[in-house]
């Protein structure tokens, strides 16, 4: 019986613990998403990994976000048929790993203004691992992690 208790603890951990150690990033950080900000030096230095969001702030009307490809983000142009985020509260989930890619699609936003982020999002196998638990196995309890979460 407890080692079926033990199972159930553990799946349901291996279901919610990834949603607890996302990290929300809020793009711009004060700034949010907006012209004549370096972006790419935002990006620097930080891990995204699966699981982990990223929050654009901006004035609706004045700004959007488009998911492009590399070749739409060197361009400043999105495919036809791209929808773009307009809430000025985007949230977008960093769902797999690999190179992504967002631009503002407002005239001269991305392509005089700078309103571009390019990020690689890591498997979530690279998330940094939760401290030890110094409890006995008979009593798991996932440790909080901080989130930088600014919404």
């Amino acid at each position: 019986m407890a080692s079926s208790q033990h199972f159930i603890i553990l799946a349901i951990l291996a279901i919610v613990a990834p949603s607890i150690l996302a990290t929300d990033y809020v793009v711009g950080d004060d700034r949010g998403w907006t012209t004549n900000f370096d972006y790419q030096a935002w990006a620097r230095g930080k891990m995204f990994v699966v699981g982990d969001n990223l929050v654009f702030h901006y004035a609706a009307g004045v700004h959007n976000v488009l998911k492009v490809n590399g070749t739409g983000f060197q361009q400043c142009a999105a495919p036809a048929g791209t929808v773009p985020l307009t809430s000025g509260h985007d949230v977008i989930n960093l769902a797999t790993p690999g190179r992504k890619w967002y631009i503002c699609g407002a005239p001269n936003h991305c392509t005089v203004g700078g309103q571009k982020l390019a990020i690689t999002v890591m498997p979530s196998s690279f998330a940094p691992s939760p401290s030890p638990l110094s409890r006995s196995a008979d009593s798991v309890t996932p440790s909080p992690s901080p989130t930088s979460a600014g919404c």
